[in-house]
């Protein structure tokens, strides 16, 4: 692949998301995402043959970065409570600055959920939930938090963090009857989570 190679399906990828992102895969159209590229349709199409192979590139893509953002996360030279706080500031910080990601992966999982497990199998998450369980086996011990249930566990770490995102709309509209701002709250949120995972599994 040649330096312009790379140049254009960078643009492209970037266009892709954007389109998808704002529009979900059924609204998208390649000649949408062919004009936020600066492109023309024909090249796109030399590129990625169908809407359905862009697509399928853009979101493992997407999830590519995700687990490469947050792979310290599965490195031995942090306390699981550190991992703990690392995640809710990194992974908050990413939402904020890709506030409408979180509906679209729900709005796609929902719409074709066969495609998604398709686009994961190869993400070995049981692999993931290992690691970090022979990292920190004894502090999981002493939290009484069994193997078994470490998917619980991340499962609702990262729940704390997506919900107010994934439904900000509500969400937003009842922090505006009380006074408080979204942003700001948001912004909290980076602490407040994380200490209240960590105050609940000390219990």
């Amino acid at each position: 692949m040649t330096e312009n190679d790379k140049l254009t399906e960078e643009k492209i990828f970037e266009a892709a998301t954007d389109v998808f992102v704002d529009k979900g895969m059924d609204g998208a159209r390649m000649q949408d995402i062919a004009i936020h590229a600066g492109i023309n349709k024909a090249l796109l199409h030399y590129y990625y043959r169908t809407k359905d192979q862009l697509f399928n590139a853009v979101f493992e893509m997407i999830a590519g970065k995700v687990l490469k953002k947050f792979a310290p996360v599965f490195e031995d030279n942090l306390s699981l409570e550190e991992k703990i706080r690392f995640f809710f500031k990194e992974h908050i910080k990413f939402l904020q600055e890709n506030p409408k990601l979180p509906a679209f992966v729900l709005n796609e999982i929902n719409r074709n959920p066969a495609r998604i497990k398709k686009l994961l199998k190869n993400v070995h998450f049981e692999t993931l939930w290992q690691k970090l369980y022979e990292q920190h086996k004894s502090e999981l011990g002493k939290y009484n938090i069994t193997e078994d249930a470490l998917p619980q566990l991340m499962v609702s770490i990262a729940a704390l963090s997506v919900f107010p995102f994934a439904a900000r709309g509500l969400i937003e509209g009842i922090l505006d009857k009380v006074g408080v701002d979204f942003n700001d709250y948001i912004e909290q949120r980076k602490e407040f989570a994380a200490e209240f995972v960590i105050r609940a599994i000390r219990k």
